[in-house]
């Protein structure tokens, strides 16, 4: 429980920054340098990067982002995947939709930098963490350092490289049980809701890439 108080402590206010225009080119870049140390993997007709436990995966192409999520975690705390959708042959998928373009699979970057140029309001950013953060379906984002060497908000080394974020409440109304996922922790996180600081639960699985 208190490495679960800690992380909640620490990871705090998911929101959307104001200034688009500057979350659009730095996370950009900010991600470049993430594919410097876990390199993007061309899955065909998208790219793809594969979390260091291989029970996550973030992908990207022309027309949407998508997370893949190793459902055995959730299925041994209880979830009756039954009752869940959204899962193929034991793997969660969570995503969104962006305006629709061909892939021009030149380059990781260079495709993740087309499609996020298209809608600027599913790009936020995560000041405690001092990360970027893309929405991936309702409640779940992928996070990734803004810099990976040093958290900008606590001037602390950056730990949370990227970060796999999930919405619980359809898990938790499928039978798990939040305090047991193995690899997952079940945290509190503040967001900003109509611009009010709300917190909410999130089941979350982080990353030291270094």
């Amino acid at each position: 429980m208190k490495k679960k108080t800690i992380f909640a402590a620490i990871l705090l206010s998911l929101f959307a920054c104001s200034d688009a225009d500057l979350v659009g080119k730095d996370s950009v870049r900010a991600f470049e340098d993430i594919l410097q140390s876990i390199p993007a993997v061309d899955a065909g007709s998208e790219w793809s990067v594969v979390a260091p436990d291989s029970g996550a995966r973030f992908l990207w192409n022309g027309e949407s982002a998508n997370m893949l999520i190793d459902i055995e975690p959730f299925v041994e705390a209880g979830l009756d995947a039954s009752k869940f959708g959204n899962i193929t042959d034991g793997v969660l998928s969570t995503s969104v939709d962006f305006k629709s373009s061909k892939l021009e699979k030149t380059k990781a970057i260079d495709d993740f930098r087309t499609m996020v140029g298209k809608e600027r309001k599913k790009l936020g950013y995560h000041f405690d963490l001092d990360h970027y953060n893309l929405l991936c379906g309702e409640g779940n984002l992928f996070e990734w350092a803004k810099d990976v060497e040093k958290n900008g908000t606590t001037k602390e080394n950056q730990d949370k490289d990227i970060v796999f974020v999930l919405n619980p409440e359809p898990l938790i109304a499928a039978g798990v049980d939040a305090q047991h996922v193995k690899g997952w922790v079940y945290a509190q996180v503040k967001v900003d809701i109509n611009g009010k600081k709300t917190d909410v639960w999130k089941f979350l699985k982080a990353f030291d890439l270094k």
